[in-house]
This record gives structure tokens, sequence and C-alpha cells, in this order.
């Protein structure tokens, strides 16, 4: 058993747990948090994409132990109070799922890949950049609608801050 200090959403988060225990197992049974899905097991689906100190990582991919001391951001944490984060907004506006199983994962996979591209993205790298999170509900063309939404207003706020 180890005890662990992890910051989920802004908050503090200390916990003893087994040292085999996962990241998406410590915000899902320890914190309480369960927006970050469990699909597969195997790094396959990307419904348990969170933000590991920035970056999206699949969270059934790290032990909890590994994350100690980091700074992580779940599904919860993107909305600034009742005013959804524009990924989600977008998602809600073109229809971007379904079931709604792998909306986290896919809303925290696509607020990384607006990050990192700075907004500049086309379909063929949003599609590219989603194989890693699986739908099995939809053909993905209202969720490339979203991310690209969602990728204009990003770009548009920032010119708009640059004047």
């Amino acid at each position: 058993m180890s005890c662990i200090t992890i910051t989920i959403n802004g908050k503090a988060e200390t916990r003893e747990v087994e040292d085999r225990t996962l990241l998406v197992q410590f915000i899902r049974e320890h914190v309480g948090l369960t927006g970050t899905h469990v699909g597969c097991d195997t790094t396959q689906c990307g419904a348990c994409t969170i933000h590991l100190d920035g970056e999206a990582v699949k969270s059934c991919t790290v032990l909890a132990v590994a994350a100690d001391g980091a700074e992580v951001t779940t599904i919860e944490g993107l909305a600034d109070g009742r005013t959804l984060h524009p990924v989600q907004r977008a998602f809600h506006e073109h229809h971007g799922l379904q079931c709604g199983y792998c909306t986290p994962g896919m809303i925290m996979a696509s607020v990384d890949m607006i990050r990192r591209h700075d907004g500049v993205l086309d379909e063929h790298t949003v599609r590219h950049e989603l194989e890693g999170n699986i739908c099995r509900c939809t053909g993905y063309h209202n969720i490339v609608k979203a991310v690209l939404d969602a990728a204009e207003k990003h770009r548009a706020a920032h010119a708009a801050a640059a004047e």
C-alpha cells in the first residue's frame, strides 16, 4: 500500500491505495468521479481518457502511484461551473454523441488535440487523432464536425485576443 496525493480538477486527493491500482480506478472508486469511463481495460477504446499534467492519456494505462503529485483533469473539471467548455458545447450543438459512453474520452482527447494543434485542424487530422477513441454508435461524422467547430472557435478567440 502507498499513500498518494493527486490533484484532480484543482482539489488535492490523498488516499492510501494498493500499488497495482490504476489511475482510472483511483478516479472512479477512490475519489468518486464517474465521468471517466472504463470501456475495454486494454487501452483500445479511449473511454478513460483524462488529462495528466496537461496531456491526454488513457487512465487505464497509468498506475495511480505513478501519478503521485500530478495534476489530473477529468471531464467533470472541464466546465466552468454551469458553463460548458467550448468542446463540450460543440459536442452538444453538433450531436457528437449517441449513447454517451465514449463522449468523456472523446471530449478529453479533442481538447488536447485542439490545444496541441492550436486549433489548426482539418477533417483528416481529426479522424487520425481520434483513432485511439472508439465509438460504437456513430460514424464519427458529428464528432468530427464538433471538433472542427470547436477548433475554429478556438482559433477565432485567440485571434481576437491577439488584436
